[in-house]
């Protein structure tokens, strides 16, 4: 069954569903149902209104984010400690996660809402490291709007046109899919090892265990003096322990 006969079948509730669904954390074709219904009401207007898919398409976006931020604050860090190294999260890419929402988390929450992967585990991610909710609310609500108006507004226009060329621009939206994705997969592995230095840096030592992370103040033990370098979008992430028997950390607390 496809993506387009779902949203013909159940119409704006298709569209609700598997965007919110995508957005909590679970891989769904929440934008493709969002584009294919703006499509559709292109080229059928009586039977779907554009104006309500953007809102629909916005408000899913925007709860699935919030549903999958709170997953990851009460269980995230808990998962990825025990379970990540098994879909290939190790400690290194633990802590590269923290070091990168610890300083631009409100641009990853916003600009991953258009990219695929990060539009699934943005907000689980922004959980996971505790960003501030607050500024992951203004991130997400802005990144969710824009991305349904966008997505949704274009579609729309388009899809009169689209719809008498589809063989040609399915053929090349297929290349170009292909060739971002070869490009943004050399990038990471070029910039992966050089992002794990600098994080080992700012978080030196094991992660802490889920069980002695903190939850006042700094949400999580504090990293290397100099570490977070100012300006971040969240308190630390927790990447050592603070002085735990076992662990290294900072033998001044005790």
């Amino acid at each position: 069954m496809s993506v387009l006969h779902v949203v013909e079948t159940y119409g704006y509730a298709a569209v609700f569903v598997l965007v919110a669904v995508e957005s909590l954390g679970v891989p769904l074709p929440g934008e493709t149902a969002l584009v294919a219904a703006a499509g559709y009401a292109g080229t059928h207007p009586h039977r779907l209104a554009i104006g309500l898919i953007f809102a629909v398409g916005a408000a899913a976006a925007i709860l699935g984010d919030t549903t999958g931020y709170w997953i990851g604050d009460k269980g995230g860090y808990r998962l990825l400690y025990r379970y990540g190294r098994y879909v290939r999260l190790d400690e290194p890419k633990i802590k590269v996660a923290h070091y990168l929402f610890d300083r631009r988390g409100g641009a990853v929450v916003f600009f991953g809402r258009f990219v695929s992967v990060l539009r699934t585990y943005a907000a689980f991610l922004a959980g996971t490291t505790r960003m501030r909710y607050r500024r992951f609310l203004v991130f997400n609500a802005s990144g969710g709007i824009v991305w349904a108006a966008a997505y949704a507004f274009m579609a729309y226009y388009a899809g009169s046109f689209l719809s008498k060329a589809s063989a040609p621009f399915e053929i090349g939206f297929a290349s170009l899919a292909v060739v971002f994705v070869a490009i943004g997969f050399f990038v990471v592995r070029r910039h992966l090892s050089a992002l794990v230095e600098r994080a080992e840096a700012a978080y030196p030592g094991p992660l802490v265990r889920p069980d002695q992370r903190r939850r006042s103040g700094a949400p999580g033990p504090e990293p290397a003096e100099g570490g977070t370098g100012g300006g971040g979008d969240g308190p630390a992430p927790a990447c050592r322990d603070t002085g735990a028997p076992g662990l290294p950390g900072d033998q001044s607390s005790g």
